[in-house]
């Protein structure tokens, strides 16, 4: 059993909540766990307390709330009662008070007048906030898959969340990168309270790993270093974050990503890289 390393959160997104997963993830350092509400048909909770439950107090368990049932399928709400009543019942399928819950991407119903947005933002926030501060959760964050309308609605009144968690990675486009920092700059958040999600942009099959080498951003590799890993390391430096949550049923490729860990990315490179994302995308560098 390997020493355990905070630097990787094994995500359920995709996941087929199997116990192999679980035990190989401790064995190999990774102790911290990430799913939702809305996982595996709104049933990730429950899954999960029942291949696992005996596991899940050697986990940081997070999750996030936001998407509900609807009739047509799923919708997604920024309702303060529903938001709370959701962690509430995370708490009950889990059976354990979950160490980390985020507001899952508030953007996809934030009003479109900005004082509005402001004040929706806000009042979800707090509600999560009050969820910390009544024992519903150890801590509170905000996951957004798309931040760029956040930053201009944070102020000072708004409740500061403990972690943020934001796309990572090459296939990030410059807008969302750049959209993400600054939202943790208006948060304050250092790089320990950032996590990144999606390194691989939808998959670690994705052909491109097959035609694009991203070991160019790697300081020495060797032979041993895969596109695969090399991709996921840099995740951790696009933007810079403390975690990198990665969803993988397969234990042998969480050891890949494990092993990465023993590789530095190349900030020049990347620094380089980051220019020319500017560029293409027609914004001035800077």
């Amino acid at each position: 059993m390997r020493e355990p390393d905070p630097r990787v959160v094994l995500g359920l997104h995709r996941s087929r909540h199997e116990r192999l997963i679980l035990t190989s993830a401790l064995e190999l350092g990774v102790e911290a766990i990430d799913t939702s509400f809305n996982y595996h048909g709104f049933s990730a909770h429950t899954a999960l307390a029942e291949v696992g439950g005996d596991l899940l107090p050697r986990f940081t368990v997070s999750t996030k709330v936001g998407f509900f049932p609807a009739a047509d399928g799923v919708e997604h709400s920024l309702d303060p009662g529903r938001l709370r009543a959701a962690v509430e019942q995370t708490n009950r399928d889990l059976g354990r008070v979950p160490d980390l819950v985020f507001l899952h991407n508030p953007e996809r119903s934030l009003p479109e007048r900005s004082s509005v947005g402001q004040e929706a933002l806000g009042t979800a926030c707090a509600a999560l906030e009050r969820a910390a501060a009544n024992g519903l959760c150890g801590a509170w964050g905000v996951s957004s898959w798309d931040p760029l309308p956040l930053p201009g609605l944070v102020d000072d009144t708004m409740p500061r969340p403990d972690v943020l968690m934001i796309r990572a990675g090459l296939l990030v486009p410059i807008d969302v990168l750049e959209a993400s920092e600054a939202l943790a700059a208006r948060w304050d958040l250092d790089a320990e309270r950032l996590w990144g999600m999606s390194p691989f942009g939808g998959g670690a099959g994705n052909p491109l790993w097959e035609t694009f080498d991203p070991r160019v951003f790697i300081q020495n590799p060797d032979d041993d270093l895969s596109a695969v890993q090399a991709a996921f390391r840099i995740a951790c430096r696009l933007p810079q974050v403390g975690k990198v949550a990665v969803g993988t049923d397969d234990p042998s490729h969480l050891a890949e990503l494990v092993a990465a860990l023993r590789y530095e990315a190349d900030v020049g490179s990347l620094r380089t890289y980051r220019r020319l994302l500017r560029e293409r995308a027609g914004r001035q560098p800077v």
